[in-house]
């Protein structure tokens, strides 16, 4: 199965739903169906939000079932926060682009920069 899109391919309007079957028991749900924050997530991120959910959000945890960094891991983690349409405190007031802040957690991850060289150029 496909998973649904959050906006229409040729126009990218806001797609509603407005049918459902069970295949099981041959019914059809017909109307307008709200699908959530949700539906605005990719496959990998959806993956992300059931092993956080699996974890408890214990971030330590989800470092040891992902095998990912910490950096990694917050960096996924707001990813789905702003896809979802959430603001994260803070965010205004960085004056870095998105890509300046992955690019410095990126060297954090690999080990380019030390903890605190990246806290500083984050909060610069």
């Amino acid at each position: 199965m496909n998973p649904l899109p959050s906006q229409c391919p040729i126009c990218v309007g806001e797609i509603i739903v407005t049918k459902f079957h069970c295949h099981g028991c041959d019914v059809t749900l017909e109307g307008r169906f709200v699908v959530g924050a949700f539906s605005q997530l990719d496959v990998d991120q959806i993956t992300f939000v059931e092993a956080f959910v699996r974890n408890e959000g214990k971030l330590n945890r989800l470092e040891t079932e992902l095998g990912l960094s910490y950096p990694t891991i917050r960096r996924r983690l707001h990813g789905v926060i702003r896809t979802m349409g959430c603001d994260l405190p803070g965010d205004e007031s960085v004056g870095l682009s998105e890509e300046e802040r992955r690019k410095i957690l990126e060297d954090l991850d690999a080990g380019r920069i030390s903890s605190e060289e990246a806290m500083q150029l984050l909060q610069s």
